[in-house]
């Protein structure tokens, strides 16, 4: 089932298809699963305990492991005297590299829908935009030889980049100036996918996978399906 609401003034359907981007973002929605697996943060956290000799109990880890940088990251960082920004940026590069040894080892492949890039492709821009990391996202890319893409971007490792995160439009609109169009779609599995794209000026598209099958976005217009296989008639 296609559920199409009204535009409601978004600069969101454009006349000319050329002129429209076509945007994806990966976890949930290319890849399959809803996200890394946690416990990549949690093995990353040791790499750099080892790194700096450190020896901390379950307590101490735990606010350490988390993906979110926290105000509680932060205190527990105070604590052992180390510099939050540094270690989050640190333990987001072993993350990075776990993320990728698993994908490589193929605990995650992609939907079987992907190839409806093909067609996609063929008369809009397209491009991949993740909350995931910048290095695992364009490997994703080169592992699957998802070539359909005219632009690739993950958010940059630290703390900058997760506050650059969805919802946030920063690096959705950062697609557009790269691909030189103002309108299209944002293909997303989350609800901060949908309201990412409305700030930038896209038409959310919320697709529907086993993990949100209960989610029931409370965006006054957004466009929803069932497979990526319904976006080239839809578009």
């Amino acid at each position: 089932m296609t559920t199409t609401l009204a535009n409601d003034g978004l600069n969101a359907t454009p006349d000319d298809r050329s002129d429209a981007a076509v945007l994806f973002d990966m976890d949930g929605v290319i890849l399959e699963g809803r996200g890394s697996d946690p416990v990549v943060h949690t093995n990353a956290l040791e790499d750099v305990l080892d790194d700096l000799g450190l020896d901390l109990d379950r307590s101490e880890r735990q606010p350490l492991e988390t993906y979110e940088y926290t105000s509680a990251f932060e205190a527990a960082c105070e604590t052992i005297d180390i510099d939050p920004t540094e270690l989050y940026h640190r333990r987001e590069e072993y993350s990075t590299s776990y993320i990728i040894d698993r994908i490589r080892a193929g605990k995650r492949e992609l939907y079987p829908d992907v190839t409806a890039l093909d067609q996609i492709q063929e008369h809009c821009h397209t491009g991949l935009v993740s909350n995931n990391y910048d290095p695992a996202v364009s490997f994703v890319v080169d592992h699957f030889e998802l070539e359909q893409f005219s632009f690739v971007r993950g958010r940059d490792l630290g703390v900058d980049g997760f506050f650059r995160r969805k919802p946030s439009p920063y690096y959705l609109e950062e697609a557009l100036d790269a691909l030189e169009v103002s309108a299209g779609y944002y293909v997303g599995d989350r609800v901060t996918d949908l309201i990412a794209a409305e700030r930038a000026g896209l038409m959310p598209v919320f697709v529907r996978r086993a993990h949100n099958d209960d989610i029931e976005p409370e965006l006054e217009t957004y466009l929803e399906v069932e497979s990526l296989e319904m976006l080239p008639e839809l578009l």
